[in-house]
């Protein structure tokens, strides 16, 4: 039985309609809700969330780790918490706010609600918004806010998520050459497998 077919069932038996916030609040619970697996430090569930879809949207799982594989979110989270200013960490919730806020605006839901096109099309709205800035002011606006610590807020994330991927162990050795430094001690090579000596 599924919740709808539950709905109908509970109004005749109780022989009377439920109210609309009821059903609501049950038709909502069919959503799924996005995984988080990591226990957040800094932000709370809803914006720990949609901290790991925005990460993953902007560096998906391929032939190769995404964010959340990689980590990314519990990085971020951290991140904030031991070395961003308090300023700073403000900025960066007013920042999932808005998004939180217009996605609720343009699609009816919550960011984490939303979905996951719907989510991508947010995302890329506000990654196009953030470069746009710099091509259509001739002020060079964008780039002077970057200066001061004051990128949008999309930029933010992307800038983390890169810095935390490629720091860790699936972005280092799965993504990237791994030359491991200074390498493995070998303390007697024979001179043909070197090739030549090194002057000193």
């Amino acid at each position: 039985m599924n919740r709808r077919e539950a709905i109908q069932k509970a109004t005749l038996a109780l022989g009377y309609t439920i109210s609309a916030p009821a059903i609501t609040a049950v038709l909502n619970g069919c959503k799924p809700t996005p995984e988080l697996n990591y226990q957040p430090v800094f932000f709370n569930i809803g914006q720990a969330r949609l901290l790991s879809e925005v990460a993953e949207i902007l560096l998906p799982r391929t032939e190769t780790p995404g964010a959340k594989d990689a980590g990314v979110p519990a990085f971020i989270d951290k991140l904030l918490m031991e070395v961003y200013s308090k300023e700073d960490q403000e900025k960066f919730i007013a920042g999932m706010i808005e998004m939180d806020e217009d996605a609720k605006r343009i699609y009816g839901d919550r960011f984490n609600d939303c979905a996951p096109e719907q989510q991508k099309e947010l995302v890329k709205k506000y990654h196009d918004a953030a470069y746009a800035s710099k091509v259509d002011g001739a002020s060079g606006s964008f780039w002077d806010a970057a200066k001061k610590n004051e990128r949008p807020f999309i930029l933010k994330v992307k800038e983390l998520t890169l810095l935390g991927f490629f720091t860790s162990e699936a972005g280092a050795s799965q993504v990237l050459q791994y030359n491991q430094v200074p390498g493995p001690f070998k303390g007697c090579v024979p001179l043909a497998e070197v090739g030549k000596a090194w002057a000193t």
